[in-house]
């Protein structure tokens, strides 16, 4: 149950609170006083998207609040999403002129899909805009099914499951039936790219180690001669110049003077460890360049395949390891193309069996659907007597599709006749806007008692009645309201009359904005309202007797 709604900031809103009760909330109010924005806020926080343009101007964000009272069945929902509550949620929107939209519960921030999902199950909000949504007849299957029992609603879900799966399937089918020529063509090519690779026998060492060879092969005249260099200063040079034979010296020398100072003794040693180290450098490279020649042949290999490599490469990858892996995927394709024809007859076989068993579950769907139909057209007629709409009669039409689809086979149509002996038509062709509100408030009060939504909520539901009908619907939404919280924006003194709780919404003009207030009526103050919806601009004491029996009448039939 929706307990309280606080909006701020919102188009002529400056700030305002309302306090919901359970039974029959009705707001009144003038012609663009703000009731339907009311609305609007509602819808924004409950999951619609939020425009920037409904920020009241001159300010920077707006903040729409919904509070509302929980059963068990939506506090497992939301633990099922992960928001763990206790009896009171609280859900909130803020538009901003800066970031995004925000939605959020309990002051967690929560996804737009998410947060439908739940409140599609706590609030219906109907509004004259759904007249159309009803003469649509691709709406009426929805309706139907919404009625379906868990175990017709479950088949409708494999059905749908095994269409996706049939979707996906047949795309693959278009995808293998290739013509021959583009076949072989393509085989062609994957044969060449396959045996390109093969016969490039790469191992995986060939990235770095092929690189590198190659490197010290086409600059090993360069490096002999630097060896040689470092060989030649260290040793080679036999004017006395080398660093061996300077070393030797400093040895010698040291050796001389350490015996007058023992703490030499220490330096001494690590001159000598300098010079057997710089002798086994000179041995190493003296080794290298004994053992390494310039190899032309060898060279030329080498850049050869490396040019390989990196061919291969810039066509298949960027490693030898992403070459591989392309290799596999293009073997996989050639032989789906070698195998084709197998291929195309398997798929062929599976989509086959799912059309099949798609075509099953769409009869005993329809079945299900054709049971629920009957029970709605009954119920129909129950509802619309109550409406005053004892003539009309209701008829869901069942014709079959040539082809499967995700919701089966049937094509549903709501037909109607709202005269005695008139054919039935499409409820398209019904022009009367009375007729049609009645029509959606008998749908509303079936459905909302199927599903159990706590909250249901009418935009001005009453429009083209007047007079009995007026009197006659305000009583049957006052029976949705015992077993639901209605709130209800109307302009019908007959239907105001019966609320459990009115509120009156005014609109207050300055010179420097446009505001909107909400006021909770006590009683006295409903009679004046009630008064105004009466008698319009001039309220007279005959206008105000009439109102404040139209309330004891009210009482008496709530009683």
């Amino acid at each position: 149950m929706l307990k309280e709604l606080r909006i701020k900031n919102f188009a002529i809103i400056d700030e305002l609170t309302i306090d919901f009760t359970s039974g029959l909330n009705l707001l009144t109010g003038e012609t663009g006083s703000g009731k339907s924005i009311i609305i609007e806020a509602l819808e924004m926080v409950l999951g619609g998207r939020g425009s920037k343009d409904m920020i009241k101007t001159g300010r920077e964000s707006a903040l729409i609040e919904a509070m509302f009272f929980l059963d068990d069945r939506f506090k497992e929902r939301l633990l099922d999403l992960g928001y763990e509550c206790d009896d009171i949620v609280i859900i909130s929107k803020e538009i901003s002129n800066k970031y995004p939209s925000v939605s959020r519960i309990n002051n967690r921030p929560i996804t737009i899909n998410s947060l439908s999902q739940i409140t599609s199950l706590m609030v219906d909000i109907f509004g004259q805009h759904e007249h159309q949504s009803l003469l649509d007849i691709r709406n009426h299957m929805e309706i139907v099914d919404s009625l379906l029992d868990p175990s017709g609603k479950e088949l409708l879900t494999k059905i749908r499951n095994q269409y996706d799966e049939y979707k996906d399937l047949s795309k693959y089918l278009e995808e293998l039936s290739i013509s021959s020529y583009e076949r072989e063509r393509e085989l062609d090519i994957l044969e060449f790219q396959i045996n390109e690779i093969d016969n490039a026998n790469l191992e995986d060492r060939d990235d770095l180690q092929v690189e590198q060879e190659f490197k010290k092969y086409d600059n090993l005249k360069d490096i002999l001669k630097v060896t040689g260099e470092i060989n030649n200063i260290i040793k080679d040079n036999y004017d006395g110049s080398n660093i061996l034979s300077l070393i030797d010296y400093a040895i010698s020398r040291l050796n001389e003077v350490k015996k007058f100072d023992t703490s030499l003794d220490n330096t001494y040693q690590r001159l000598v460890d300098i010079r057997y180290e710089l002798d086994d450098v000179y041995r190493e490279l003296d080794h290298y360049s004994g053992s390494m020649e310039v190899d032309d042949e060898r060279l030329f290999f080498l850049r050869v395949r490396l040019d390989l490599i990196n061919s291969l490469k810039k066509k298949y990858g960027k490693s030898v390891s992403d070459i591989y892996k392309y290799r596999d995927e293009i073997g996989e394709r050639y032989e789906k193309l070698v195998n084709i024809d197998k291929e195309i007859e398997m798929v062929k076989k599976k989509l086959n069996i799912i059309k099949e068993a798609i075509y099953n579950h769409s009869s005993i769907l329809s079945n299900f659907r054709k049971k629920v139909a009957d029970d709605l057209e009954g119920k129909m007629a129950s509802e619309l007597s109550t409406l005053n709409m004892n003539n009309v009669l209701f008829k869901v039409s069942f014709k079959q599709k040539e082809n499967i689809s995700e919701n089966g086979m049937d094509i549903i149509e709501f037909l109607i006749s709202t005269n005695p002996g008139e054919e039935l038509k499409s409820l398209s062709r019904i022009v009367s806007g009375g007729e049609m509100s009645r029509i959606m408030l008998a749908f509303k009060g079936i459905i909302a008692h199927n599903d159990n939504t706590p909250t249901l909520i009418f935009d001005e539901i009453d429009t083209g009645i007047s007079g009995r009908t007026a009197q006659i619907v305000g009583e049957k939404i006052k029976r949705i309201a015992k077993d639901h919280q209605v709130i209800s924006i109307s302009h019908l003194p007959q239907i105001a009359a019966l609320a459990d709780t009115h509120f009156l919404i005014v609109k207050d003009s300055t010179n420097e904005s446009t505001i909107t207030k909400v006021e909770k009526l006590s009683d006295e103050e409903r009679i004046e309202e009630l008064a105004r919806l009466l008698g319009g601009v001039d309220v007279t004491k005959t206008t105000r007797e009439h109102a404040r029996e139209m309330l004891n009448m009210s009482s008496r039939i709530q009683s």
